[in-house]
């Protein structure tokens, strides 16, 4: 079992800087790939950034490289994702998830049923 929590949304201004933090509980999180995703209003959730279980290896979607990075803390149980310039149209609830699957893949790591934990989600408002 593995549960997760995220923390460090909020309202900004066009080109700041948020970190969102992701905290999990559990025996197999170290073991376990991490993703981000995010859901806009009126929108389907997206695969934002994932990454591997010693952290040396990630990916991104096309919108947010260059601009965000993610990482993560084994000895901490914690994921992080580091938002750089960030735009109004990064507006959304972001959510962090375990993914499942043994494998390290883009497109593994890209869809939602792939991963079998998620936390409830941290808003984040970009302004204008």
């Amino acid at each position: 079992q593995v549960q997760l929590e995220e923390s460090g949304g909020g309202l900004v201004q066009a080109g700041d800087s948020l970190r969102l933090s992701c905290a999990a509980s559990g025996r197999t999180f170290s073991s376990g790939t991490m993703g981000w995703f995010r859901q806009a209003p009126g929108k389907e959730r997206e695969f934002v950034a994932g990454i591997n279980w010693t952290g040396g290896s990630s990916y991104y979607a096309d919108f947010v490289k260059g601009r965000f990075t993610i990482s993560r803390d084994n000895a901490k149980k914690m994921v992080y994702l580091q938002m750089n310039s960030l735009k109004t149209e990064d507006t959304a609830v972001y959510y962090c998830a375990r993914n499942r699957s043994p494998s390290f893949t883009r497109a593994i790591m890209s869809r939602e049923g792939e991963y079998d934990y998620w936390g409830q989600g941290t808003q984040v408002t970009v302004s204008s």
